[in-house]
């Protein structure tokens, strides 16, 4: 096993961080691995906001759901799909601009910051640095938007707090990989598997003195409660995200 395959297979999640700084060189690589993520059509369609100041650092995590390690992590790296540019570009070659009224460019957007995050984590694990990603950038958009102020075809789709871990933690159980690998073509027969799961995340959990309960028991919970995450079916057409073509 090399070293790259070392560290994306020792992933952990932190939500407690050293006061220590994170170099300005650090941050710069874990930037600059993100930048070398492909890309639909080489569009580069991310942008990442470093949020240092304490203050917003703050604000931020009370946007994001009130999750303190927002705010205690020594910088929130916050990852928006970024068709601003691309916007750009169509003046500048005096064409127009119609990608935003497609719903691939949402999936376009989405993807390219999927990948971009994840050099980034893999960059900052790499580097002795601790993360956790924050989806819940995405409760309260419209107010990170003014926070940041993100201009039109910009929007929040991901955060990540980068620090120095305060500990260890032990490695979370993942599925089992006949669950998530499909031969051909996709097998739905996963109940079985998800049972089996369930016992190994139990045992977990019990390891680690946290009360025993089955992991679909904790994903059933969610998508139950949260039937629509946040407010961006409103702030992504303010954004200049119309999407016709969902309608159609």
């Amino acid at each position: 096993m090399n070293e790259v395959i070392r560290t994306l297979m020792n992933h952990r999640s932190f939500r407690q961080y050293h006061e220590q700084p994170v170099e300005p060189e650090k941050l710069k690589t874990i930037i600059e691995a993100a930048q070398a993520a492909p890309s639909w059509v080489h569009g580069q369609q991310v942008s990442i906001i470093a949020v240092r100041s304490e203050e917003r650092r703050k604000q931020l995590a009370v946007l994001s759901g009130n999750q303190k390690h927002v705010a205690e992590a020594p910088v929130f790296l916050v990852f928006c799909m970024d068709f601003y540019r691309a916007k750009v570009a169509s003046e500048l070659e005096g064409q127009s601009f119609e990608a935003a009224r497609d719903v691939d460019a949402l999936l376009v957007g989405a993807t390219d910051v999927g990948i971009a995050l994840s050099n980034a984590i893999a960059a900052a694990e790499s580097l002795g640095l601790g993360i956790i990603p924050i989806g819940g950038v995405r409760r309260h958009t419209a107010e990170v938007i003014e926070l940041l102020q993100l201009p039109e075809y910009v929007f929040p789709i991901v955060g990540l707090c980068v620090g120095y871990p305060a500990g260890e933690l032990p490695k979370k159980p993942r599925l089992p990989m006949e669950a998530v690998l499909h031969e051909e073509r996709y097998n739905p027969e996963v109940k079985g598997l998800i049972e089996e799961y369930n016992l190994t995340h139990r045992k977990f959990l019990n390891s680690q003195g946290l009360t025993e309960r089955d992991w679909s028991s904790t994903i059933a919970h969610f998508y139950t409660l949260n039937p629509q995450y946040g407010d961006a079916q409103h702030t992504l057409k303010q954004q200049g995200f119309n999407c016709d073509n969902l309608t159609k």
